[in-house]
């Protein structure tokens, strides 16, 4: 669940990272602060399963790629930045990145192979606002890990179902393909991975 503080004038992003506090949970969306509530326990299980299953796969490839502990992505224009739940960071493209140093922040596809969001209630912001902004940025591939599932029907199916999305960048737009249950789930970046949609949906069920 998200909640937009009190009050709140827009800000452009300079400001919100001047503002920004420590250990709290926090993004921009248009210029509004929003402040995100903490990650609880299933959730938690999940982002840190899809992460150490990333770690093995890129280190098996002797692949470069890194995940920040808290990092935040955004777009080159405009004010909205976000921190996803799994970033993988390809350190090769950031002496390109402006923000990189004193904000920990990339704004380009090229430092972002892979995004994940595992969903929530505030399920439009990963499907829509979030969707559309990565794809623009050209991030090559975004996960849209939906567990409970809060998604509309569309994403998750009729009745609902808990389902991975994975968006692929094909030319300058995303293809998505679902999975669920003893699906493999099927990455371009990561294309001998052995993983399907059940170990990631029921972990810490």
């Amino acid at each position: 669940m998200i909640q937009t503080l009190p009050e709140t004038q827009l800000v452009t992003f300079e400001e919100f990272i001047k503002w920004k506090p420590e250990g709290k949970f926090y993004e921009l969306h248009d210029g509004e602060i929003i402040e995100m509530n903490p990650p609880l326990g299933k959730h938690e299980r999940r982002t840190g399963f899809l992460s150490r299953k990333l770690t093995v796969e890129f280190d098996r490839l002797n692949l470069p790629y890194f995940i920040p502990k808290q990092a935040l992505v955004k777009q080159r224009t405009g004010e909205s930045a976000y921190s996803p739940d799994v970033l993988l960071i390809d350190p090769t493209n950031l002496v390109n990145e402006p923000l990189w140093e004193k904000t920990s922040t990339v704004t380009q596809g090229d430092s972002v192979p892979l995004v994940i969001e595992v969903v929530s209630t505030n399920w439009r912001v990963d499907y829509y606002r979030k969707y559309s902004d990565y794809e623009e940025m050209g991030i090559k591939e975004y996960w849209i890990v939906d567990y409970q599932p809060f998604g509309a029907a569309k994403f998750v199916g009729e009745p609902k179902q808990p389902t991975i999305s994975v968006c692929s960048l094909v030319g300058d737009e995303y293809e998505m393909n679902q999975f669920r249950n003893d699906d493999q789930i099927i990455s371009h970046i990561f294309p001998e991975l052995n993983l399907t949609a059940n170990q990631i949906l029921l972990t810490a069920n």
